[in-house]
């Protein structure tokens, strides 16, 4: 049994969406999201995609997306990214894919799952870069950043009282990286310092491809999981990075 993490799919199974536009290498994705999955995860595997799953702007809309998931290897754990727009309650997420059978999804939301040798939590993050912090109506970028440290802060209690006095790692994984070529979100950083958290994965980042996978920001290692990044590959978890 092993885990996996890629962020950023992008679905679009049920409308016309075409994610060439962002470059070449986007051609035909989920043919090669699909291809690559298959190729490496098993059912008894378990693959965390920290958000921008589908292009959906509802459950309903989104259903072929899930479905799409749904049929691949593995138990899957999806957090939330600033496109998805299908989000809902959790009582409404769960609800929904048990209505229509999705037996193999899961999500991240101010909780935490012990998989394999690790402990998952996360939550969505937000915009580290300042023309963007605003992006959306006007946002209060503020508030925003205080609700979502406080739900990193959440998932991570829940974290830690599922390790108990174990030595398990705790892998957090946030859609928008912390801290990114000189921009830090550092409420979230403070949040991951409180928790003494070494692991951070996280997506976001599209078109840049000449920088390392993993950097170190504050003692923290932070890893870059976005699908065009990973040229559309889901990611090992080594014990050994450990």
């Amino acid at each position: 049994m092993s885990l996996f993490s890629i962020a950023d799919l992008h679905l679009s199974l049920a409308a016309e969406k075409p994610m060439d536009v962002f470059g070449p290498r986007w051609t035909d994705h989920a043919k090669k999201i699909e291809k690559n999955w298959r190729a490496i995860v098993t059912p008894e595997d378990t693959v965390v995609l920290p958000g921008d799953i589908s292009w959906a702007m509802s459950l309903e809309e989104a259903s072929a997306d899930f479905a799409f998931l749904d049929a691949l290897p593995g138990r899957k754990l999806i957090g939330k990214g600033n496109h998805d727009f299908w989000w809902s309650t959790m009582t409404k997420l769960n609800a929904f894919t048990a209505a229509h059978g999705f037996s193999t999804l899961r999500f991240l939301y101010n909780n935490a799952y012990e998989v394999e040798d690790y402990i998952v939590c996360g939550t969505r993050g937000w915009y580290i870069e300042e023309r963007q912090q605003n992006a959306r109506e006007g946002a209060d970028y503020k508030k925003i950043v205080a609700r979502e440290a406080a739900r990193l802060r959440m998932s991570l209690a829940e974290a830690v009282r599922l390790r108990g006095e174990r030595p398990t790692p705790i892998l957090v994984y946030l859609h928008f990286p912390p801290a990114f070529r000189g921009f830090v979100c550092r409420e979230l950083i403070d949040v991951l310092h409180e928790f003494s958290v070494r692991r951070v994965y996280f997506g976001h980042i599209h078109g840049v491809y000449n920088v390392p996978r993993t950097v170190e920001f504050e003692e923290i290692l932070l890893t870059m999981i976005s699908a065009d990044f990973l040229n559309f590959v889901p990611m090992i978890t080594m014990p050994c990075d450990f």
